[in-house]
Parts: structure tokens; sequence; C-alpha cells
């Protein structure tokens, strides 16, 4: 067996992947001559005395709401940036990277043959109930998430991250998972997985407690219970989520803070206005328009995250006219991306060609896009039955939160509602709140036209393409509906193919493909800007889009 117990373990079998683009934190120096500190929230080690001397709490300010807090259930940046607070996985990411280490497992190993992990789990952890983690906890949370039938799978729950990452029920990648004995677990996998031990680390395969699961059932949801550095504490809906430290984390002296308080205000500029009143300390979604005048506060700091994301209009493919390939080809043409971009993007960010940003393997950059052109976009819609433009208004669901690819959906959309009047497709705006919102675009009934984005999880084109565009995650995070069997065999060959060389060139065929399909308009892959106070300090961000506050504290 091949083993890794910190560095390198990114790899799966000898030839794994290799990731560039979004495994450092490019953190620039502090500004000399007055003027904003840019990205030095990471800079000066904390230690408990300097900790202990300065604030105890920490007030985030974001766009949205969490949709749950247990992570096994939710697929929206706003509730897993929370329930990482809380949660903990057998595997995490080191710092501002994609690259895998350990976390409740100390170490692990792999077959030759790519089928059996083995773990050895951290002794004398707790959960937050004081119950005790151990490899029966592990198989409990496996268990859960695969067995369609579980008692555990609460009214209304679904497990899209378990079934987008490692099959939906009767072709899972994971056969089997058992504890050897209490320190000790084995997963054992029906095929060989290239991103395993990536999708592994993600936060939604955190582990919670079992006795907390079955006692408050439904409740769960709302009163979570993990191993992490935070404890829930609080949650008021649309206001605010408290956490509060785990005096008896297994990491000695983290947290560095007390408490965490991430609180909801919807619009950029009024988060902005909270953080230079001195109302938060760190804020997610800086407006461009805003970024003279965070750069001139010398009480604030820039923090840029690692681009690794992509924003895009989807069509909903079982409805028409956007069963017609044609027709969504034709309004690609009318959507001006760079329009888009210097008009709420700021210029922090770069049109989107492909499913997934140009720093993730196999990204083919020898796709063409569709420029943006009108009367492309007319003669497309008359060839495909429609010399007038569409016949019926179309609903079209916008964003109604902020989030890193999609700084203003109402606008967004707005703007892009004008250009296709242009060619005769009239819309209808509709941004319900972001659970109802999410929820709808998963069923598809309401909406013809819809926003989203992904941030990427782990760093494998894996997690772009067939998580959002492969068949079986259709119900989950394939709001589109879309379905073609060669980019499906693509995909499915693309997980188990261990020779990188031979998975580019199977996800490049796949882009291919799509790109001739157009379920979605890929509209950008941005630059998100955040900021906070000049004293905040240990803040590192994630190109995942979530990172724990376990590190932060005040100078």
């Amino acid at each position: 067996m091949k083993k890794w117990v910190h560095s390198g373990a990114a790899m799966v079998l000898a030839a794994m992947l290799v990731f560039t683009g979004c495994s450092n934190n490019n953190n620039a120096p502090a500004a000399e001559n007055g003027g904003t500190k840019e990205n030095t929230a990471a800079e000066t080690p904390a230690t408990d005395d300097t900790a202990s001397k300065g604030q105890d709490t920490l007030i985030v300010a974001r766009g949205g709401d969490s949709a749950s807090l247990d992570p096994a259930i939710v697929t929206d940046g706003e509730s897993l940036k929370v329930t990482e607070q809380m949660f903990e996985g057998l595997l995490t990411y080191k710092a501002g990277t994609t690259e895998v280490m350990p976390a409740l497992a100390e170490s692990y190993e792999a077959s030759p043959d790519g089928l059996t992990y083995t773990f050895k789990l951290r002794q004398g952890v707790k959960f937050h109930d004081g119950t005790d983690f151990n490899a029966d906890a592990v198989v409990f949370n496996f268990n859960r998430w695969t067995d369609p039938k579980s008692p555990y799978k609460f009214e209304g729950d679904s497990f899209d991250y378990y079934d987008s990452m490692f099959g939906p029920d009767g072709s899972r990648v994971i056969k089997e998972v058992k504890a050897v004995d209490p320190s000790t677990v084995q997963i054992i996998l029906n095929k060989p997985q290239a991103p395993f031990l990536q999708n592994i680390a993600m936060p939604s395969f955190s582990i919670g407690s079992p006795k907390a699961i079955q006692e408050k059932k439904d409740k769960y949801k709302s009163e979570p219970v993990g191993t992490g550095p935070f404890m829930f504490k609080e949650w008021k809906r649309n206001d605010s989520i408290t956490v509060e430290k785990n005096p008896n984390y297994w990491q000695q002296g983290l947290p560095k803070l007390n408490k965490v308080i991430i609180r909801v205000i919807p619009e950029n500029t009024a988060r902005f206005t909270a953080l230079q009143n001195g109302e938060i300390d760190l804020m997610e979604g800086v407006n461009p328009d805003d970024l003279a005048a965070l750069e001139g506060n010398t009480d604030l700091q820039k923090i840029m995250r690692d681009s690794f994301n992509v924003g895009y209009l989807g069509f909903n493919t079982k409805k028409k006219p956007f069963d017609n390939p044609k027709v969504r080809v034709a309004l690609n043409y009318a959507v001006n991306k760079e329009g888009l971009i210097q008009a709420f993007y700021g210029g922090l960010a770069k049109p989107a060609v492909n499913p997934m940003p140009p720093s993730t393997l196999g990204y083919n950059a020898d796709v063409q896009d569709y420029p943006y052109d009108l009367e492309k976009a007319k003669t497309l819609l008359a060839e495909a039955g429609y010399p007038n433009g569409l016949p019926d208004e179309l609903t079209f669901y916008a964003m109604p939160v902020a989030r890193p690819y999609m700084p203003d959906g109402k606008k967004v959309a707005e703007a892009i509602q004008a250009d296709f009047a242009k060619i005769g497709v009239k819309t209808k705006i509709e941004s319900p709140e972001w659970a109802t919102y999410l929820d709808d675009a998963k069923k598809g009934d309401k909406d013809d036209l819809y926003m989203l984005g992904w941030q990427g999880d782990n760093g494998d084109p894996d997690n772009f393409l067939f998580t959002l565009l492969h068949k079986d995650a259709i119900g989950s995070n394939n709001y589109s509906f879309y379905s073609n069997e060669e980019v499906n065999k693509l995909l499915t060959a693309g997980q188990s193919e261990t020779d990188p060389k031979k998975r580019e060139d199977l996800y490049k065929q796949a882009q291919l493909l799509i790109k001739q399909d157009a379920p979605w308009v890929p509209l950008v892959h941005s630059t998100p800007l955040l900021a906070g106070k000049a004293n905040l300090s240990g803040y590192v961000p994630s190109p995942t889009g979530s990172e724990p506050y376990s590190e932060v504290f005040f100078k």
C-alpha cells in the first residue's frame, strides 16, 4: 500500500492529478505608504497571547441566509461556509489550496489497485455533544448518505453531493464502509475513482454526531453537532447565525476566537457601509464601484480570493423551446459577456467559454466561444422555426443573493433581458428567496431560464463537469436537465481513469460536445473580492469559496 501522512496527499495512486492555478494563496504585501492593506489577513502568525489581547468576536456579513446547517444535504455556498466552522471530515484542504491533508483521519493509505482506502482516525476526539468520534460514527454517516431508505434521511432531504460525487443508488462508486477497529475505517470501492481523496475532503462529507442525528431527527439540520472548532449557538433566520468556541477542540490553541457571528446583509453596498462603520469585521461580495473607497481607507484591507468558479445562465432543456439546441446556441450569441464584466464586475472577471475555469486539468482552450452577435442570434432563431422571435414570454430566474460569480444577479439579468428583447425573446424576471430559488431550479417546473454558478469544491474537473452536466446529476446540481449519452460516457470514464493525460483528453472531448449542445451560456470566471478590517489576521481565503475561521484573530 502507498501511504500518505501529510504532503503530496492530493494524488490518487502514483499517477493522479496535477492541479494548477489554485494551489497558492497569492497574498500581496501590505501597502507601505497609506492606502488599503491588500491580502494581509494571513501575514502575521497568531499566538494565544496575541489573540487574547484583541477582539474575540468576528462578525462576518454575506448576501443570503443558509438553506440548512446539515452539510450532507446542502449544495449552496451560503450553507457550507457556516457548516465549515462546526464540522470536519476525514480529510480537508490545506489553507488557501485544494491540496488534501489529514483532518479527523490522521493518516490514510490506498491499495495498489485503488479499490481500498484505509483511514487511521484521531483518538480522543469528541463531538460537541460529548460523544466519541470513532470508526462507528464514520460508518453511521456513510450509511446514512448511501442508503436511500435510511431512517435518517428526513423529509425533503437529499444527499445531492454524495450522489453527484459517488454515483446514484444502483451505481455507487463506494461499495462498503466498515469499521476495522474503533480507530480504523476502510472504504472499499466498486471501481477506482481518480478524484476520490479530493472528493472525500469536501465539507459535504463532514462527520456528524450519530447520537444528535438519531435524537434530533429533522431538527438536526437547524441544530447541528460536529467536531469542529466552533459549536452551534443560535440561528435567527435571514438575520444571523452564531457559533461559539469549542473548548474541547482537538487542535491545541484553536480556535483563536471565542465567537463568530455570520450576518445576512443582502445588498453589497449596505455590507460595505456596515464594514466602514465598524458594525462588521469581514464581508463577501464587494461591489466594484466600492473598490476605490476600499483602497483609500487605511482602516480596511482588500482580500482577493483565487478565481476558481463559473457563473452561468442555464436553459431548462426539459421545456420548449430549450429542448432545441439551435435555440440555445442562438441565445448564446445574444449575451454580451464583456459588457457584463465591465458593468457589474469592475473588470474582475474573464469571459467564460467552458463550464470550468482555465486553471483546471483538462481545460480545452481550443473550444471557440459564441461571440456577441445579435444578427447571428436572429438568424439561428429563424432556422429553428422562430423568424419573429419566440412567441411566449419566458420565466427568467435571477439570483436573489450575491455570490462570488454573480455580484448582482438582478442587474445582470436585466442587462441580458434587454439584449434578448432585441432578438424577439421576451422574459419575465423572478427572484424568490434563496432556498426557494434553489428548490424551484432543482425541480425545473417554474423556470425557463435561470442563473447560477459553481465554486469549485476540490480542484478536480470532475467536480465541474460531472457534478453539473452528467445525467446522474439531474435532480441535484444539473439544473438544466441536460443529458448527452456521449458526454455521459466521457465523464464517467474520466472519473475512473488515473492517467492524467488520458483524463485530460476525455474532458477536452466532453467540452467540445457540451459547447455544441449549449445547455448553458457560460458567463464569467470571476475573481471574488472581499474586505475586512485592517487588524484582521489569520484569515486565508480558499479557492473553494469557504474556509474555517479557526485561525482568525485580531491584532
